[in-house]
């Protein structure tokens, strides 16, 4: 099979945000005077979302106060934005498979369930603004990954079927949304999660460094 097309989730695949997200989550429940969590433990909260990250850190007694967490939600945020490229970067070989995918003529995407606002500042700092046609975050009134829409959209606009489309993530979450949308899933081992999970959720491929991609997978150049 010759692949056309590729999209991306963006933090732990193209991007290693780990360490700015656990600091800007920390900085807000310790303004709260809530309990802080180790930087490791946002592997397993990052993933579904903004709400959902701030429902997992906050005790059970806030996370179930939807004003609570609306408002916690507003203070992560504010304090993420201005922190937001503190430490983030792409992780390493990840510049060199872009460039080779956009040799190929290759179209590109960015989905992810990071907010709309977050994920635009990151990519347009940290990539050039031609490599990709469309970023699509967590935004009103589009469901959020495992849900297929917002793949299925990217498609839609690229003018390409699932079966001639790439989906690359680190978590359980990005296999089961390349599995719902119908691509191939190719899951990277240098983002939050382990091999296990990816494979467990349907992984076709797994990616140790991003330049294998080049020996597992064939592209029709455009």
């Amino acid at each position: 099979m010759q692949y056309e097309a590729a999209i991306f989730d963006l933090d732990g695949t193209l991007v290693n945000s780990l360490d700015d997200l656990a600091d800007s989550a920390n900085a807000v429940l310790r303004r709260h005077g809530f309990p802080i969590h180790d930087v490791e433990a946002y592997r397993y909260f990052v993933g579904n979302g903004s709400s959902r990250l701030i429902e997992r850190i906050l005790p059970k007694d806030r996370a179930s106060d939807a004003a609570f967490v609306r408002d916690f939600m507003a203070e992560y945020k504010e304090r993420y934005a201005a922190h937001l490229l503190d430490q983030t970067k792409p992780y390493e070989g990840i510049m060199e498979m872009l460039e080779e995918l956009q040799r190929c003529g290759i179209p590109m995407a960015v989905c992810t369930n990071k907010h709309q606002s977050a994920a635009e500042a990151i990519m347009e700092e940290l990539f050039p603004r031609d490599m990709f046609c469309e970023i699509i975050g967590d935004q009103d009134g589009l469901p959020r990954k495992p849900d297929p829409s917002k793949v299925l959209h990217i498609m839609n606009n690229m003018g390409v079927t699932g079966d001639k489309t790439l989906y690359f993530g680190d978590t359980s979450v990005d296999m089961d949304t390349a599995r719902n949308a119908g691509t191939f899933a190719v899951g990277v081992l240098w983002g939050f999660r382990p091999a296990e999970e990816l494979t467990e959720h349907g992984a076709d491929i797994l990616l140790k460094h991003p330049m294998e991609l080049f020996e597992k997978v064939t592209f029709a150049e455009r």
